[in-house]
């Protein structure tokens, strides 16, 4: 029936709506909680400050000779902040309202010409991330699901549905001594599955599980993320009944690896990274062992008001020893909606072409193309 499935649809835009009144709300208990704590304690008054989305923003050039770290560790302490940024165009910063009143939000064009030291909440179980998700690498672990059409022949079917489920959680984070620099470690994992909808069934063609420990560090605009990881591909069922009588060679696709990425952020909305790493422990084990990763994103600071969304660009780029250091292209572009926020996380819809060899584990040797469309959710 079509009934339940509309109740559902109104739920989660009441659900998002309501999120968004809520933060709304909470960003104006934020400013006065903040103005307070300020005027009382340090003896400051920053009438240029604002809130967005519990992110306190601060113009350097109003701290003064206050100590910037301990305003920065003071504010963080506030309940419901979610970091503490401190603009180095103060300039241009707008006056802010901190009364009961609607919050005025940072102009767009300060966010262009302005990149923010940041200070994320420390201890156990903190909110935020020090290294921002890799937009258009198809294996970080997020919530997405998308359409992919196979321009050749070298997958099974053309017309995918391709789903992935995971998260990366920080467990501890803590500072460098008495500075803005900050580090942590966690876990990550992710499940990505891809669907022939050209079979009768919709079979389940492939499953890779990714698991891992990280470490990542934030020092102003440079981030780095490292980790260990464990991942293993499965093919489905139904894939395996099909081809039970054909020639399919299934390989038992399984290793550990470790990798570390480098990411500096950009003024205009630009970051640029890159790293590498290597196999350990690994079926089968003629495996060759080494990788590079590097790419670049734009998330535009210039806001859509009109549908309050930023559009989004992004492309990644990967060689693998194992085929002969070709590159794999990752591309996706499309926008960000500010407004549909579940559990912090940001909706994307993205279109996305890729060419090079499957990301899929077990058919890591097929050289693919395809074009596609998705929704993703990103913190």
């Amino acid at each position: 029936m079509a009934y339940p499935r509309w109740v559902m649809i109104l739920a989660i835009l009441l659900v998002t709506a309501s999120a968004a009144h809520a933060a709304t709300q909470n960003d104006t208990y934020i400013a006065g909680y903040a103005t307070g704590v300020l005027k009382h304690q340090l003896m400051l008054d920053i009438p240029a400050m604002t809130v967005q989305d519990g992110v306190i923003i601060l113009p350097a050039d109003s701290l003064g000779t206050a100590d910037q770290t301990k305003v920065m560790q003071m504010l963080l302490a506030i309940p419901g902040v979610n970091a503490v940024r401190v603009s180095e165009t103060a300039s241009q910063l707008p006056m802010v309202n901190t009364s009961p009143q609607p919050i005025k939000q940072l102009s767009d064009t300060a966010a262009a010409t302005t990149t923010y030291p940041t200070l994320l909440p420390t201890g156990l179980l903190p909110s935020g991330h020090l290294f921002k998700p890799l937009l258009a690498d198809p294996r970080w672990a997020h919530f997405s699901a998308a359409y992919r059409h196979f321009l050749n022949d070298n997958f099974d079917g053309r017309s995918i549905a391709s789903v992935s489920f995971g998260e990366t959680i920080p467990i501890y984070r803590k500072n460098f001594g008495q500075s803005i620099a900050q580090w942590e470690v966690g876990l990550q994992a992710g499940v990505f599955s891809d669907f022939n909808l050209n079979a009768s069934s919709s079979d389940l063609v492939n499953s890779d599980f990714i698991a891992s420990v990280y470490s990542s560090i934030r020092a102003k605009q440079f981030s780095a993320f490292g980790r260990i990881y464990h991942q293993s591909s499965h093919l489905g069922d139904e894939f395996l009944l099909r081809k039970e009588n054909a020639s399919f060679d299934r390989v038992n696709l399984s290793y550990e690896g470790m990798d570390l990425r480098l990411s500096y952020e950009f003024p205009y909305g630009v970051r640029l990274y890159g790293g590498g790493g290597g196999l350990f422990h690994k079926q089968p084990s003629a495996l060759k062992v080494w990788m590079v990763q590097y790419g670049a994103e734009f998330r535009s600071p210039w806001r859509l008001d009109f549908a309050s969304m930023r559009p989004i660009l992004a492309a990644d780029f990967k060689n693998f020893q194992e085929n002969n250091w070709s590159t794999d292209i990752s591309a996706r572009a499309g926008v960000e909606f500010e407004n549909f926020q579940v559990l912090g996380r940001k909706l994307q819809v993205l279109v996305e072409y890729f060419d090079g060899h499957s990301a899929s584990g077990q058919f890591f040797k097929n050289k693919v193309e395809y074009i596609g469309v998705g929704i993703h959710y990103h913190f």
